[in-house]
């Protein structure tokens, strides 16, 4: 079965702990990818969440919250941190916490099962997981390759997609990586 990673929203907006917006759990999610990637060379795949240009919707009263990041989709915030090598790999942008989409699955090469890694667990990452499954997508989570705003915010959405068994599996990087060597 063809397998793709998708790596979501690793970006110095939510790695820099002087955000308004950083994961807690960051450094450890990103150690948990950098293991993995060896193992998806050539098939990865990396998304970016930015604001959008004018909100629309209940995005208005959410950037009300949040005015301070309304920031240029070329601002040095949204850049994908730098420990995360992106190279060649195509990077998928969204002003929304669910990548799934049409571009996201062409940069997967509509692979059926995806790896979805990255941050938070509790929102862009349940975002994704869920929709891809939804379309029928294979996907695995790596627990230990997400972070959540919180422990228990992380927690409560792995168990919120192990609903979703068969569709999407809760896993951890040792057991992707020995799916893969497979």
């Amino acid at each position: 079965m063809r397998t793709r990673l998708v790596v979501v929203d690793m970006q110095h907006v939510f790695a820099d702990a002087g955000s308004a917006w950083a994961t807690p759990g960051y450094a450890a999610a990103s150690a948990g990818i950098r293991r993995l990637l060896p193992a998806f060379a050539g098939g990865t795949v990396y998304t970016r969440f930015i604001a959008p240009a004018e909100p629309r919707g209940a995005w208005i009263p959410y950037y009300r919250a949040w005015p301070d990041q309304l920031l240029p989709e070329d601002d040095p915030a949204w850049d994908i941190a730098p420990e995360l090598p992106v190279g060649d790999s195509p990077v998928v942008t969204a002003t929304t916490f669910g990548k799934w989409g049409t571009e996201l699955a062409a940069a997967t090469e509509h692979a059926e099962r995806l790896v979805v890694a990255g941050v938070s667990t509790d929102c862009c990452v349940l975002s994704t997981a869920l929709a891809a499954a939804d379309a029928g997508r294979f996907v695995v989570v790596p627990e230990d390759a997400c972070a959540g705003l919180t422990e228990a915010d992380h927690r409560r959405a792995l168990d919120a997609m192990a609903l979703y068994a068969s569709l999407i599996e809760i896993s951890d990087v040792a057991s992707v990586l020995a799916m893969m060597a497979g």
